[in-house]
């Protein structure tokens, strides 16, 4: 069969292969399929085959189109499976109280923190905020993203949660990216409710996961499982409703103490639990027995000036599958950028380029229940790719701080030529 489009003389080619009917865990994070001197062939939008360039001329036929990828590094479009996609009002001005050393909910207590966003978004439309989310596509494409999670949160009334998610829908259908929504209802305390925060649980669980169910507008739900926001048993009450309206789960969880979020990801049958700073080794082994998908953000950390850190070598040895995300959002890490997050990998983490790449393609396209579709350069799967201006994969990650996607590929169409977009 001949190629539609064929990506000769790759300097270095590498993905993972065989994963997609699971995510890699413990000593396979990071088995990747590396080829030099490669190629790419594709076929209607989906990888048709790929390997050493002595088999590459089988593919091309007089109307196939070639780019030549000399030196350069050929890798999956990252998928991003925990961002704060559709919001308005930055929170630049909060970085003097995080230099003075004020804790996170100290700067919530003061109404700071998410609140000042929630009010911002509660008085957008739903075309702003469609706008604004495309703005933020447009980056994440640009740093070779091709997969997003985007998550509500930021209205916590019924009225601007479904805002959000609409906005969502219209952002994603009018871009390349592939967008899976979830409710996240369950993000805050507002204002409201601060005196009533049962009355606010009973809402959530009563009006809004109704709403958004009845409208297809999510996936996933969401709760933020944490001290001085929604307890454990709260966040069990909400997330088993969301279960009977055919949700599936994921959890903010651990991220400021050890409340035992990672237990209950892994009692309710989560797909992922997020953040994790504060994990037990009890709750690292529930989740690892129950299939739970870590999805750890190191920019989180970064911005936050946090020395706490996930127990990465407890899950490697205890074999829950480790992802990766940029937990982009206007507060706590203000950041489109999957290639920042790979140099965070090995700089705060410990994970080697190989393991942040698996963590950051196959196992975070797990993590948002698209890995039959996305996180991997395997025929038949979609044609998500980026040329680099790097020679290999260990470069993307060595070199931080400019973006080095020079062109992005999205089911086969190139959506970046030489930096800017082209879709």
């Amino acid at each position: 069969m001949l190629a539609d489009l064929l990506i000769v003389n790759i300097g270095e080619l590498a993905t993972t292969v065989g994963y997609s009917e699971r995510p890699q865990r413990g000593s396979e994070l990071g088995q990747l399929a590396v080829y030099h001197d490669a190629f790419l062939a594709v076929k209607a939008g989906n990888v048709l085959a790929l390997g050493p360039m002595s088999e590459a001329k089988q593919y091309q036929g007089a109307t196939t189109q070639v780019i030549d990828a000399t030196g350069q590094a050929v890798l999956p479009g990252f998928v991003d499976p925990h961002t704060h996609l559709v919001f308005a009002g930055w929170r630049e001005h909060e970085l003097a109280m995080k230099l003075a050393g004020k804790p996170y909910l100290e700067i919530l207590a003061a109404g700071y923190g998410i609140l000042s966003t929630v009010r911002a978004t509660r008085e957008a439309s739903v075309t702003e905020l469609a706008a604004l989310a495309k703005r933020t596509l447009d980056r994440m494409l640009l740093h070779g993203t091709t997969t997003v999670e985007a998550k509500s949160g930021y209205g916590l009334t019924t009225e601007s949660e479904l805002r959000q998610l609409q906005a969502a829908k219209i952002a994603a259908a009018a871009h390349p990216v592939n967008v899976v929504s979830t409710f996240l209802g369950a993000h805050a305390i507002p204002p409201e409710y601060k005196q009533a925060p049962e009355a606010f649980v009973d809402l959530i669980i009563e009006e809004m996961l109704p709403a958004v169910a009845a409208e297809d507008l999510a996936v996933f739900c969401d709760v933020f499982c944490e001290e001085g926001v929604f307890s454990v048993e709260q966040s069990r009450r909400i997330l088993l409703a969301a279960k009977q309206h055919g949700f599936k789960l994921k959890l903010h969880a651990d991220e400021l103490v050890s409340l035992g979020g990672a237990q209950l990801a892994a009692e309710l049958g989560a797909t992922s639990a997020d953040h994790l700073l504060y994990a037990s080794l009890e709750g690292i082994k529930a989740m690892a027995a129950a299939g739970v998908v870590a999805v750890l953000l190191p920019g989180t950390s970064f911005t936050l000036r946090s020395p706490q850190r996930p127990n990465v070598a407890a899950m490697l040895e205890a074999g829950v599958p480790i992802a990766l995300a940029t937990d982009f959002n206007p507060g706590t890490c203000p950041t489109e950028s999957m290639q920042i997050v790979q140099t965070l990998a090995w700089q705060s983490l410990g994970l080697t380029p190989a393991q942040a790449l698996a963590a950051s393609t196959i196992n975070s396209a797990h993590a948002i229940g698209v890995a039959d579709r996305a996180g991997s350069l395997e025929a038949g799967k979609a044609a998500d790719f980026v040329i680099y201006d790097a020679p290999n994969l260990d470069f993307v990650a060595y070199h931080f701080g400019v973006n080095l996607a020079q062109h992005v590929f999205k089911q086969g169409r190139q959506v970046v030529r030489d930096g800017n977009l082209c879709y």
